[in-house]
């Protein structure tokens, strides 16, 4: 039986990971910092599926938090064979904001992924086995701000990882997921109207597709031909055309804002 760790486990993605991987039988440690939504999720959990549920009640941009996280990454008693670095949260903020948010996101989102992955990287290193999947985004090919900053960053440095790890039966992948059906969103007060229904992913189609290209030892993990087709002509169209996407995306989604 496998032990897996999911964090920003009570919501959107995570929520989805975490059901999948109870559903095939995995063990699961939740992390996350709403600790009502924590023990239900946990419930649910073990009694749907009859496998063992461990919370964490953490905040990433906390770095005793994290710690703690981070020494359950690496624990030799009931190893994480599986980590799934999904915690994170939209950004309203631009890059000439004052820093507050975009300090909070790089703790959560770009920190936290790093110190993680590197704790259970080296502890699956030494066992020989293991698989690490950091969410990062189809905002990594485009140039909106922080959080596309951000997810370049995850992507890249997921790849970097797995060339690190490469044989020694440790694997890294980057989920790179368009518009998912979630709350994060609504969460994050960032407009969604002018965004067309086909485009959406489902967060239960993104998971599945992200975990079996995780089993498959795969870097990169794009869901749906749609968004592999997004990320490809994003690869390969000239970068003023990017930009000037980004800037249309930026300003389509403040006119939408709530």
């Amino acid at each position: 039986m496998s032990t897996a760790l999911v964090t920003g486990a009570t919501a959107g993605i995570g929520a989805a990971f975490a059901r999948h991987l109870a559903a095939r039988g995995d063990d699961v440690v939740l992390v996350a910092r709403d600790g009502a939504r924590l023990a239900s999720l946990a419930d649910e959990l073990a009694d749907a599926h009859g496998v063992h549920v461990e919370v964490v009640r953490a905040d990433l941009a906390d770095a005793h938090d994290l710690h703690a996280v981070a020494e359950r990454a690496a624990a030799s008693k009931n190893p994480i064979d599986l980590l799934v670095n999904n915690a994170g949260f939209g950004m309203t903020a631009t890059l000439l904001d004052d820093l507050t948010e975009h300090d909070r996101a790089w703790a959560v989102m770009g920190q936290a992924v790093v110190v993680l992955s590197n704790a259970a990287a080296r502890a699956m290193r030494a066992r020989g086995t293991g698989r690490i999947l950091n969410v990062a985004s189809l905002s990594a090919w485009i140039t909106q701000g922080e959080y596309s900053a951000l997810k370049s960053y995850v992507k890249l440095y997921t790849e970097g990882l797995a060339s690190d790890l490469h044989g020694s039966g440790v694997t890294a992948t980057a989920l790179c997921p368009g518009w998912v059906r979630t709350e994060f969103h609504e969460r994050a007060a960032i407009g969604t109207g002018a965004i067309p229904a086909w485009v959406w992913v489902d967060a239960d189609r993104c998971v599945r597709e992200a975990l079996a290209d995780a089993d498959a030892g795969r870097a990169l993990s794009i869901p749906t031909k749609r968004w592999k087709l997004a990320a490809f002509a994003l690869q390969h169209a000239p970068r003023g055309a990017v930009r000037a996407l980004s800037r249309s995306l930026g300003a389509s989604r403040r006119a939408t804002q709530p």
